[in-house]
């Protein structure tokens, strides 16, 4: 039987009815929401929002079962980064790190140890910022070097600022270490990855686990991603059900908004941002693009500081995030609430395209990525030759639909990209499906659709021989919009600001 410390809370905590009226003290400090500290964002059993303590125990033991004998899999947590002086960006955690231990507090490290080939001797340390009263001060509480052991699952933990000699004994002790070291590194063994990393500190300069690596000689050092992504790639139920949370609540947010008449893009943006966390996402899944008139002709437009035309649409492109899961949706809409003649038809044409590729979105049509960009190419034609552009060469389309069909979908936002385009879709991968039209102020096209772009865009589950659309909620087809824009949405039983959201 496999070896699994899971939390004591798991199993002698049951969730209960709250009132906000006034505060419990919780038991104890951590560096992120957990159920003791944030009972209302993380269930009795969970780690992060909708993921439990003993999946991401599976994901490790899954990991370790890939890896020989004697390996070491190392992975190095982000650093907070700052925009200029004091000022910091919102922190980002190391994907890989976060997907095998739901840990998101920065400067720190996880190593998987595999001594033998039985799975019950895999090891999970965990080398963390320890508590510091004057730093948690100051920058906020952690959860500490014994609370890793005692809520994350780790089997040995260690202060970060005893990290050099720690990693010396692991990589001494083992043949095989797998880490993932700079891109454009020409040899993983040269890599100057943790040169600043582990510069934690005025007084606390740390040795490099490159310095340890280039020490050591007999090791094969591999990089350890493509173990991770080829896991990621594919998304448990768990995984699956957060997502399309998070893909619910976004496209709740975008209905809400073609009912309003925003006169500016940065309002809009505004909008949307606030009701994607008032609705129970964590925040912006990505910068949005609000771009109105022929601003959508730049794919990624970020800039959002233009008036809003009522004789223009507005593309956006923005969606929300949730227990680390990003959500990914593009809709676009006359400014007025209502389509003209050439608006609905270029509209209609791209929508086509959209709804037709989402069809072979399972694993029993046997398509690629690439196969389905290549069908929508050959759509599009079709549909831009039925609206008078005529007899368009493939040169001409890709001007026009300069783009791709779409990309895989989870962590991050582009995810797992080492996953190859030309291989066949699976049941469990989640892609976009985001067809689109870009139509320059060119004669070459017709005058009505000149300086229009148009997007659509949703989040679409693999299944065997079906397919899920987790942003299904976000209203797309013509009539819908237009009447949401007249007469309002109402989503029954929607709070104006969702504290539990599972």
């Amino acid at each position: 039987m496999l070896r699994s410390k899971i939390p004591s809370y798991v199993t002698n905590i049951t969730r209960s009815v709250r009132s906000y009226s006034q505060r419990v003290a919780p038991p104890f400090t951590a560096g992120q929401p957990l159920f003791e500290t944030r009972p209302f964002m993380v269930q009795p059993g969970e780690l992060t929002p909708g993921i439990t303590a003993l999946e991401y125990f599976q994901r490790r033991i899954d990991l370790a079962s890939k890896l020989p004998d004697q390996s070491l899999a190392v992975i190095v947590g982000s650093q907070v980064q700052f925009a200029s002086g004091s000022v910091f960006y919102d922190f980002q955690q190391n994907n890989d790190l976060y997907y095998l231990s739901g840990w998101n507090e920065p400067d720190s490290v996880i190593a998987i140890e595999k001594p033998t080939s039985r799975l019950e001797d895999v090891t999970f340390h965990m080398i963390v910022p320890p508590k510091e009263p004057l730093a948690e001060q100051w920058d906020g509480f952690r959860t500490g070097v014994k609370g890793v052991v005692e809520i994350f699952n780790a089997d040995e933990s260690e202060d970060i600022y005893r990290l050099a000699p720690y990693m010396e004994k692991l990589i001494n002790r083992n043949r095989n270490i797998f880490i993932d070291l700079p891109e454009g590194t020409k040899k993983q063994t040269t890599s100057t990855t943790f040169s600043n990393f582990f510069n934690i500190g005025s007084n606390a300069k740390m040795s490099s686990i490159e310095n340890l690596l280039k020490s050591t000689s007999g090791k094969s050092i591999k990089p350890l991603s493509p173990y991770v992504s080829e896991m990621r790639l594919i998304k448990s139920s768990a995984e699956l059900n957060v997502m399309r949370r998070a893909g619910q609540i976004s496209g709740r947010a975008y209905n809400e908004t073609y009912a309003k008449r925003f006169k500016t893009e940065r309002t809009l943006k505004s909008y949307l941002e606030y009701r994607f966390v008032s609705g129970g996402c964590d925040k912006s899944a990505y910068i949005p693009v609000v771009a109105a008139g022929s601003n959508a002709l730049c794919i990624h437009y970020t800039r959002n500081d233009d008036m809003l035309f009522e004789d223009e649409m507005v593309l956006v492109d923005a969606s929300g995030k949730l227990g680390g899961y990003a959500s990914d949706i593009s809709r676009t809409w006359p400014s007025s609430g209502k389509f003209s003649l050439a608006q609905k038809e270029l509209y209609q044409a791209v929508l086509n395209v959209e709804k037709e590729c989402i069809t072979k979105c399972t694993e029993d049509h046997n398509l690629s990525l690439q196969e389905l960009h290549d069908m929508s190419v050959l759509l599009m034609r079709r549909e831009l030759r039925n609206c008078g552009f005529g007899e368009l060469t493939h040169r001409d389309v890709s001007k026009l639909y300069p783009h791709y069909i779409g990309h895989n979908l989870g962590l991050d936002v582009h995810d797992v990209p080492r996953s190859s385009r030309n291989s066949k879709l699976k049941a469990g991968q989640v892609i976009t499906i985001e067809p689109g039209v870009y139509v320059p102020d060119d004669h070459a096209f017709p005058k009505g659709f000149r300086n229009i772009g148009i997007r659509i865009e949703d989040d679409i589950a693999i299944g065997k021989d079906t397919y899920r659309n987790l942003t299904v909620e976000a209203a797309k087809e013509i009539e819908d919009i237009e009447r949401i824009a007249e007469f309002g949405v109402t989503t029954p039983n929607l709070e104006d600001e969702v504290v539990e959201v599972f």
